[in-house]
């Protein structure tokens, strides 16, 4: 199942990763796809606004330290950025597979990891429309 939706600006890409954090388990997996800009980590903080509202404020690209944790209550959120890892080597040297089952794992240029996404994942590629609009095309889950 695809589908695509159109969001008019950051607040509303926002929005849609909240609503996609409603349907997601606490061990799901979430592939991002995009370039530099296409609004992936607006869209990691829609997902923390509605499962860890306390968090969200924390929510910034992971370039340099390849992952960012965010631990609620009752679910984690390992947010990964992918843009450095050159191989499957490297990214299992990180511990990688060390975060599986235990949260919900998001990873951004999910285009550096192609064989290590589970086949459940969901996947959400973002592209530029405009300075504003964004085109979001959502695989393996309906909202």
């Amino acid at each position: 199942m695809e589908k695509i939706y159109i969001t008019e600006n950051a607040r509303e890409t926002e929005l849609f990763g909240s609503k996609l954090a409603e349907k997601l388990k606490k061990d799901s997996f979430v592939a991002l796809f995009g370039d530099m800009g296409a609004g992936k980590t607006v869209f990691v903080r829609g997902v923390v606004e509605k499962l860890i509202p306390d968090a969200v404020k924390l929510v910034h690209s992971p370039t340099f330290a390849l992952v960012n944790e965010y631990i609620g209550d009752d679910v984690k959120i390992y947010h990964f950025d992918m843009y450095r890892i050159s191989d499957e080597d490297e990214l299992y040297a990180i511990g990688f597979d060390d975060y599986f089952g235990n949260g919900i794992i998001i990873t951004e240029w999910s285009e550096n990891i192609p064989d290590s996404i589970p086949s459940d994942a969901v996947r959400v590629s973002i592209r530029p429309l405009d300075e504003n609009r964004r085109e979001i095309t959502l695989r393996g889950l309906e909202i």
